[in-house]
Order: structure tokens, then sequence, then C-alpha cells
């Protein structure tokens, strides 16, 4: 029986795949190689899953994966009209990133509540001033997103005392560990849950119906001592208007680990904007976290290798795996 082709699109680490490397041609690519190689691969792994190469590459007809697994939880950067229609399977890196995700809101949430860094600051200056802060227990926090990353963000606030909503796309009752799941449209209700949060923590998956969803008028719902945190993507946030927020202190402060364009630009005005909290893209990364994406697709290989069911199998219309 011949050997399968596994594609792996990023070397930069290479993923240590040591487990399958004898039950599969294992064959790598550069943005420059991806297009010609695309057509030759039964299955693909996208380890470097910042770059938007498969998606401009995807062949739109003859040849191509019947699998392309992405080490990220979200797809936004892999799906194109070709992909969605083709009868190719995708999954993603969910599990991967939950907790460590989880571990460094409640962080974030900690830092900003206790003003960290003012006290950094202040430390540098060899300014001895005594302020006031924040209890984060008793405090509220809106959590938009209500897949594993939202609902781990979601228990860990809860942990700390804080009464958390958790949005989703449409509401949901009866969820078992949080009883009520919101709809979207409950952030822009009459006394919505914008208006009410002392936190708003973004972890949505990027799709047609979230790109650009926090914007002026979100900003100009929310409280003016509340903070914004977006751990999701850069693009669900209108970054302008967030800093015209927090430049005119419309909201209290915020903190974005995700921007429009990354890496964030050297000359770009966002590193002066006030009371923001800049973070290049590391929420997710722990130590060992690469290892743990290569272990992830090597089980899933095998599945697929067997014929057997593969895990984290992505809803491409919807664009990210269905909760359930």
């Amino acid at each position: 029986m011949s050997k399968n082709t596994l594609l792996v699109f990023g070397t930069d680490p290479a993923p240590r795949l040591d487990r399958i490397s004898g039950k599969a041609n294992l064959v790598f690519a550069d943005e420059e190689t991806l297009p010609d190689l695309l057509p030759t691969a039964d299955a693909l792994l996208v380890w470097d899953f910042l770059s938007d190469a498969v998606r401009n590459a995807w062949p739109g007809s003859g040849p191509r994966p019947r699998w392309v697994h992405t080490a990220s939880a979200g797809v936004d950067r892999l799906m194109c009209p070709e992909l969605i229609a083709s009868d190719t399977v995708v999954t993603n890196a969910r599990g991967v990133f939950d907790q460590p995700i989880a571990e460094y809101v409640a962080g974030l949430v900690i830092s900003l509540a206790k003003d960290f860094p003012g006290s950094w600051e202040l430390q540098r200056q060899r300014r001895w001033q005594h302020r006031e802060t924040r209890r984060v227990a008793g405090t509220r926090a809106v959590v938009v997103g209500s897949g594993p990353i939202g609902r781990a963000v979601a228990r860990t606030l809860a942990a700390l005392g804080v009464k958390v909503d958790l949005v989703g796309r449409t509401t949901r009752e009866g969820d078992p560990e949080f009883g009520r799941v919101h709809g979207s449209s409950a952030l822009w209700e009459p006394d919505g849950l914008l208006g009410v949060a002392d936190w708003v923590v973004c972890v949505a998956p990027l799709t047609d119906a979230t790109r650009g969803m926090f914007d002026a008028r979100a900003f100009g719902r929310m409280k003016p001592d509340a903070y914004f945190i977006n751990v999701g993507r850069g693009q669900l946030v209108v970054q302008k208007d967030l800093t015209d927020a927090l430049i005119d202190r419309a909201i209290a402060g915020a903190a974005l680990d995700v921007f429009e364009e990354e890496p964030l630009p050297e000359e770009s005005p966002v590193w002066d904007v006030p009371n923001l909290l800049v973070s290049p893209h590391m929420s997710g990364d722990t130590i060992g976290w690469r290892d743990a994406l290569a272990e992830q697709f090597m089980d899933n290989f095998e599945r697929w290798a067997a014929g057997e069911p593969l895990l984290n199998l992505v809803d491409k219309r919807l664009g990210y795996v269905p909760v359930g």
C-alpha cells in the first residue's frame, strides 16, 4: 500500500512529527513552492497559521488535499470560497490554547484592576505614590465567544469571583455549566450587556458576521470605567474606533493581544495610545505549545490514516467547530 503524502506548510521551527514520519511521505513547502505542491498532497498541515498563503494558493479545481489541519484555533486565514465549496475536510487546534488564554485574560484583569502597569512606571520613576485599586471579585464580565476558549475564560474569571455573561451566536438555554448562553443581540439591546460590563472580553471567531463588531457604537455603549480585552482576532475590532475611545477616555482602558496588522508596525500610533496594554499575539503560547500542537496533529493523522472520524472538524461555512 502506498503511503499518503503529507504536505507541511511552514518550518520555522519545523514541527516534530516523529510518530508519523515513517507512515507518510513528508513534503515541506514555503509560500513559493506551495501552489505547485498542493495538488500532489493527500493531507496538508498548516503549521504557519499566520500566513494567507494557503488561501491564496488553493486550487479551484483538480487534485487537492482531502484533509487540511491548521495548527491554530481560528481558520479565518485559511478559508476561501473554493475550499469551502470543496469536499476537503478541515480540522483545527481546538483545545490546545483554551486554558493558557484563559489564564492570560485572568492575568490581564488582575493587572488592570490592580494597576500593575502604573506601579511599574512609578517604580521606574522612583516615585512613591499611594493609590487605591479595584476589587476583582464582584465585578461583571461579558465574554464574547462561547467556544472552548470563551468557556475556559468564563470559568477562570468566575473562579476569581467575577459574575460572567457568556455570549455566543445564538441564545441557548439550559447550558450545563453557565445556565444560559446569550445570543449576540443581547449586547445591543436596551440595557444590554455592553452597558453593564466591567470587563468586555472578545474571543469570538472571525467570520463575516463578527468582522468589525467592536466599533464606535460598541465602545459608546460601554461604561466609562469599563475595560476591553481582545485575544480573538484583530479584525474583530475597528482599531481606530478603540484608540479614539481610549484617547477620549470613553472607556477606562484596554488590552490587545491581536491587531489589524501583525506584527504591529514600529511606527504605528497604537503604541502610544493611553491606557492600552499591547502584547504580540502571545496569549496562548506557553512553554511547549508547539509540541502540544504537533502531538494533537499526529493523533488526528493516525485517525485519518485508519479511516476513523477526525477530531475538531470545522464547519467550513460557519468558520469554526460547532459546540457539541
